[in-house]
């Protein structure tokens, strides 16, 4: 199987419609399991990746991604020359953090950042912050150069 792939484009996501819950527990009981200390690194190494699968080319793009994958709402809050930062809203953040396992968002901020990155054309790093008590995501993507 080759590495090279036409983009997807972002109404082939119409296609698809199927319920979250074995997607949590693959990416949150399963791969933890296979792949131990080394999980988050490798997951946002893993959304940086399929990121890059897809034709992004605006911020609307991007909250559109977020949404239709199941992620949740992605709002746009602050924006300057060295970062902009969102904050991730919406049922699905809620019922993840309040599951019975560990959840993070590493995968989603590596997504975030390469999609940044595409988007705005400048390198990019992306850190999240998880706030339990109003069940809120702020994900920080900083210009790295």
């Amino acid at each position: 199987m080759s590495n090279k792939h036409q983009p997807l484009n972002l109404s082939h996501l119409e296609e698809l419609n199927t319920p979250g819950a074995g997607y949590d527990i693959l990416r949150y009981v399963s791969l933890p399991d296979l792949l131990g200390q080394d999980t988050e690194p490798i997951l946002y190494f893993m959304g940086r990746n399929l990121a890059r699968k897809f034709e992004i080319t605006t911020l609307d793009d991007i909250v559109y991604l977020f949404d239709k994958l199941g992620w949740g709402t992605l709002d746009l809050m602050k924006q300057n020359k060295k970062v902009f930062v969102f904050h991730l809203l919406s049922d699905s953040v809620v019922l993840r953090l309040n599951a019975p396992f560990n959840v993070d968002f590493r995968f989603e901020a590596g997504f975030l950042a390469e999609a940044i990155q595409q988007v705005e054309g400048i390198e990019c790093e992306c850190v999240e912050e998880i706030n339990k008590r109003i069940h809120q995501i702020e994900f920080s993507v900083f210009i790295t150069n």
